[in-house]
């Protein structure tokens, strides 16, 4: 019951979560962390959504959209999941290679080539779908772990932490909310739940138990970790008056507290982030990609395939080419997820509502009155983002 649901919050808490959080718990503590709540709140409202529809869908999302809405609403929504996915990429290859390094040593782009490739074998498996379920719960598992571990390390100040969620957004702070939205309330990964669910043939009987034991704490786990990690920073790097410019940044800040552990603690969570995303993130895009093309929903298709390559293929690409600062390069890439995110949005909340396809899974209406205020969310920090590159 649970697989579906953490794949979901493993697509969301990758290498930009990380970067996110960092940033902004070292140069504005704890203010951005409301940001966390109110995304996750939303991310579970077209989570839940998805996973009724893959229940309810008697194919696939898209092949209901092109049946309800038109082929180019299906189309569309595929190419825009994809697009997504190339943004993720970057993010999933130079956290990888980060994480790794910081590990075991070495050069960063040798190790985001070694993830990459053995992200490419795990895909290659007849039943990927287990295969990135099992992998997935076991990275969340040990990423718990190493942030909770770090947030006692730290010993922040909890008291300023929840007097933070009062919203208010500090100057210059604007690109940063929109990664932040862009990267916790991801609807891509909220459409993907869609397959997941379905491919595992969950039943009306078992919404119910699903959304207790998979659902909501594959939502909300994520979403705790990043806080965790901003709250660590905005501690130990905002104490301290350091601008978090690196991952390894941080990771060092950990060793006057716990010698080298503290820097491995960090970098085994961020590898687990990286490494869980990434897998995520290509089979994801590389199956609605497939199934919006017509050449149907499932990781054995070639064009899933050849998709799920190019997706990692980008990724790495951009991470040997570009030789910025990484923190920056994610952020960048993570807050440019927006500008297809609200198509995702409207098309959840219009097939959801669908009687026909729903029946009594349609929407309640307190789920519409969520639904609308997230929509409307995620259209405003795209709007935000548009005006931000204008000038």
């Amino acid at each position: 019951m649970a697989g579906p649901a953490f794949i979901v919050g493993a697509w969301q808490f990758g290498p930009g979560a990380l970067a996110t959080s960092i940033q902004a718990g070292s140069e504005y503590g704890y203010a951005l962390v409301w940001v966390l709540a109110c995304s996750a709140i939303f991310s579970l409202t077209y989570a839940d959504m998805s996973v009724r529809l893959g229940i309810r869908t008697p194919v696939s999302l898209i092949s209901s959209v092109k049946e309800v809405l038109g082929r180019g609403a299906g189309v569309a929504a595929g190419v825009g999941v994809f697009c997504i996915t190339l943004c993720f990429s970057v993010g999933n290859a130079v956290g990888s290679g980060l994480g790794l390094s910081l590990v075991f040593g070495g050069s960063p782009l040798v190790w985001s080539v070694v993830c990459t490739v053995a992200v490419g074998m795990i895909l290659l498996f007849r039943n990927v779908y287990r295969v990135v379920e099992r992998i997935v719960v076991a990275a969340i598992a040990i990423m718990a772990a190493t942030f909770v571990i770090s947030a006692v390390i730290a010993k922040p100040d909890w008291y300023e932490a929840v007097n933070s969620m009062i919203p208010s957004i500090p100057p210059g702070a604007q690109l940063l909310v929109v990664a932040i939205v862009g990267t916790n309330f991801s609807l891509n990964a909220a459409f993907f739940a869609s397959y997941t669910t379905h491919e595992r043939n969950r039943t009306e009987a078992q919404y119910r138990e699903a959304t207790v034991v998979g659902t909501i704490p594959g939502i909300v786990a994520p979403t705790v970790m990043s806080s965790l990690v901003m709250i660590v920073s905005a501690a130990v790097l905002g104490r301290e008056g350091i601008e978090a410019t690196t991952f390894a940044a941080l990771a060092k800040i950990f060793e006057p507290l716990a010698g080298p552990v503290g820097s491995t603690i960090f970098a085994i969570g961020l590898t687990g982030a990286a490494f869980s995303s990434m897998v995520a993130n290509a089979t994801g895009g590389g199956i609605i990609f497939s199934d919006a093309l017509g050449k149907g929903p499932t990781s054995s298709s070639t064009t899933a395939k050849f998709a799920s390559g190019a997706i990692l293929t980008v990724g790495l690409v951009v991470t040997l080419v570009v030789q910025a600062n990484p923190i920056q390069l994610i952020i960048g890439a993570q807050a440019l997820t927006v500008l297809v995110a609200p198509l995702l949005g409207f098309l959840l909340f219009v097939m959801s509502n669908n009687t026909a396809l729903m029946g009594p899974l349609r929407n309640k209406p307190w789920q519409n009155v969520l639904g609308v205020l997230g929509f409307c969310a995620i259209l405003s920090v795209s709007a935000l983002f548009v005006y931000q590159m204008l000038t």
